[in-house]
Parts: C-alpha cells; sequence; structure tokens
C-alpha cells in the first residue's frame, strides 16, 4: 500500500482531480455516520473543511523552524497539521484517523480523546521543531531549518504508538514482512520515507517520539494533573473518572484488558454510536452492545462479511486478515508531512 500511495500521490499531482475525497466519502458512507464516534468525525470534517476552505496558502501554514521560530509565526503549530498538499494526501491521513480514532475514542472516552489529539497536535510540531533545530546545530546546515511540513500524519504516528500500547500484541504485514505491531511504526518511518524521499521524515519521527512520551514518559501524568485543576470543582465528574483511573475510560469501566481491548465493530448495519456501557453497573447489558460474545477477529470477520454482503460479494473473499485493528483498512499511515522547498 505504500506503493499504491504514491503512485497515487505522483499521479493525482498531474491530474488535479477530486478523486481523495470521493475515496473518502466512500469510505465514510460505507462505515456509517452514526457509527464514527463524534470527536473523530469533528477531527475528519475540520480537516476537510480546511482542505477545502483552507485558512491560508500552504506556504503560509507549513511549519519550519524558519517560519516559527526565526520569524515568529506560532499560529503555523496550529495550522500546519490541518492543512494538506492535495486530495489523496488527505484521504489516506483521514482513513487512518478514522480507524485509529474509532479504537481510542472508544477506549478512552470522547472528552480524553478531544484533549489527547488536542495536544499531540500543538506538541508534535513543538518536538518537529526542536529536532529540526538540534540537526541544524549538529550538521551546521541551515537547510534543516528552512523545511516546511504540513499535513496530520505526524499527529497518526503518535496515535498508533497509543493504539499499540492500549492494544499490545499482534502482527502485520509490510512489505511482504511480518512485523510485531509494537515495531511497526518504526519500519513504516523508514519505508515511507524510503518509498516517498518528498515526505518529512522528522515530522513523522517526532509524532512517534510523543506517543513514546504519552505511554512510557510523563506526558500522561501531566496531562492527567492539568484535567485535574479544570475538573477539580466537579461540574464534569464522568471525565474525573477517568483521570483516577488505569486508563481505560471515561465512564467508571472495570479495569478489565480483555474489555478494555474491545475493538468497534457495528452490531447492525446503521446502528447508532453510543458510549462504552459500564459493566459494573446494574443497568449494563451482560454483553458490551457491539461484541455480542465475539472475540475481536471473529467480531472483525462478522463486519468484514457484512460488509461484502452489502456489495453483492462473497463472503469466501474474507482472507488475508492479519491484524484486526487496521486489516480493514488494507492501508499503512500516509505520509502527511510534505517538504516545501
Amino acid at each position: 500500500m505504500l506503493i499504491l500511495y504514491c503512485v497515487f500521490q505522483m499521479r493525482n499531482r498531474q491530474r488535479g482531480s477530486d478523486l481523495g475525497l470521493l475515496l473518502l466519502a466512500g469510505q465514510v458512507f460505507q462505515l456509517g455516520i452514526d457509527n464514527i464516534p463524534p470527536v473523530t468525525l469533528a477531527t475528519l470534517g475540520l480537516n476537510v473543511y480546511l482542505f477545502l476552505f483552507p485558512a491560508k496558502p500552504l506556504l503560509q501554514t507549513c511549519l519550519s523552524v524558519q517560519e516559527a521560530f526565526w520569524y515568529r509565526d506560532w499560529r503555523r503549530l496550529l495550522l500546519s497539521p490541518f492543512h494538506h498538499v492535495d486530495d489523496m494526501h488527505l484521504y489516506f491521513n483521514m482513513a487512518s484517523l478514522l480507524w485509529k480514532g474509532i479504537n481510542l475514542e472508544r477506549k478512552l472516552g470522547g472528552a480524553w480523546f478531544a484533549y489527547l489529539l488536542s495536544v499531540f497536535s500543538v506538541l508534535t510540531g513543538l518536538v518537529y521543531l526542536l529536532l529540526e533545530t538540534g540537526l541544524t546545530h549538529m550538521t551546521e546546515d541551515s537547510s534543516y531549518s528552512l523545511q516546511c511540513a504540513v499535513g496530520f500524519s505526524g499527529v497518526l504516528f503518535g496515535l498508533k504508538v497509543v493504539n499499540n500500547h492500549y492494544h499490545p500484541g499482534g502482527a502485520n504485514y509490510i512489505m511482504g514482512l511480518l512485523i510485531a505491531n509494537r515495531y511497526a511504526c518504526w519500519v513504516e518511518l523508514v519505508l515511507i520515507h524510503i518509498m516517498n524521499p518528498g515526505t518529512s521524515f522528522v515530522g513523522h519521527l517526532a509524532g512517534i517520539l510523543v506517543g513514546l512520551l504519552y505511554t512510557t514518559g510523563p506526558l500522561k501524568r501531566l496531562m492527567k494533573t492539568c484535567a485535574g485543576f479544570v475538573t477539580s470543582n466537579g461540574h464534569y465528574g464522568r471525565q474525573q473518572t477517568y483521570f483516577n483511573s488505569s486508563g481505560y475510560s471515561g465512564y467508571g469501566m472495570p479495569s478489565n484488558p480483555q474489555y478494555g481491548q474491545q475493538s468497534f465493530i457495528r452490531r447492525q448495519y446503521g446502528a447508532p454510536y453510543r458510549e462504552p456501557y459500564d459493566t459494573a453497573m446494574p443497568s449494563a447489558p451482560s454483553q458490551h452492545p457491539y461484541t455480542a460474545g465475539l472475540s475481536e477477529e471473529e467480531q472483525y470477520a462478522a463486519a468484514v462479511r457484512a460488509s461484502l454482503n452489502d456489495r453483492g460479494c462473497r463472503s469466501s473473499l474474507i482472507k488475508g486478515i492479519v491484524h484486526p485493528n487496521e486489516a480493514l483498512l488494507k492501508m499503512y499511515s500516509p505520509s502527511g508531512y510534505q517538504r516545501f522547498r
């Protein structure tokens, strides 16, 4: 799929079509808008809106040491993640966001996921600036400070690290090689840059480092501390439950890893979005509303069968699903950061 993305990117620049928007619309309607959690849907909508109606031209929204630090244009920290070079750039990023967002928002809760996206969007840009500044001083090459990055995939790399942290184990095929999920982001980091040298290796690396700061460093504790000040008045009790828990949900879920790893699967097509139930409560149903007692692999297989049946295909075509988290998408994290010279 990395090769496919590069081919799409090159062809799209030549013909200037809106194929990416059509593919993204098909992806959204195939899932069903009601089945996409609200924060994920709002983030996707914001990216699409700013692609159609950009706040500024790309050269005035991309992030570089020269523009942000030297010229003090710090607004680029907020603008650069949500602008994209072309429609295929947008499509691959947003398709990746759909699956990562569905998994993480249902696990963490909408409020915390929105908080996470906000912090990652800004912090990925800051880490990017620090890395480029460091490279400029170490190599004495000022070109690193001039490289301008734009796109959401730095944030997506960070979300991939967090998603693998909350859903450990498993493996996926990347370029024909079976790679454990814990190492997949590092392999993709290198392969994407090899397949498409115009992408920002440093931008993607910044996203991975931010994800590691959250999963193994102090970032998560710092975020909880800051959120505690906001919720200390007691007006946001549901979110505060999350801040005092082990990180499985914002709504009082028990600390059960199997429950925490349940993935979003529609029990029926067209079922509306609902927050997860607290199984510890007397009024909770005996099964999670989306699992129906099935294992994670069985849930994904059922969803694939339903999807293929809707398109008039046979369920016998369901083959080759290696890792459930992103196998339905059958694509890799796109190369969101683009360099402008």
